[in-house]
């Protein structure tokens, strides 16, 4: 049996401000204060530890890039794949237990 993820918490974290979810999946986030955005001026750095490896990733609104492995996507579900080297399936487990429904990161 196949177990299906709700409507309501997809759209939630689909939903998740990528710094949200940056804080709620590493060991440690710490946003580039010398960083000069070239496009688009909402664009932000972090440099981002987690288990599995420290990234540099860029990011404006819900778009992210990783400038090391050159790779970018939308979304927490698929930053929280990217990072930590999961599953869609496991993505979504790891930010249901990371983050609340109020779209905090749990303590």
């Amino acid at each position: 049996m196949r177990r299906r993820f709700s409507a309501a918490t997809l759209d939630r974290l689909r939903d998740l401000e990528i710094e949200i979810a940056l804080a709620a999946i590493a060991m440690m986030v710490k946003a580039d204060r010398t960083f000069v955005p070239g496009k688009d001026a909402r664009t932000r750095r972090w440099n981002v530890c987690t288990e599995r490896g420290d990234y540099e990733i860029l990011t404006t609104g819900c778009k992210w890039y990783d400038t090391r492995a050159r790779v970018g996507g939308g979304g927490a579900i698929d930053l929280t794949m990217h990072v930590l080297g999961l599953s869609f399936v496991d993505a979504v487990k790891r930010l249901s237990a990371q983050v609340g429904s109020d779209g905090r990161p749990r303590s």
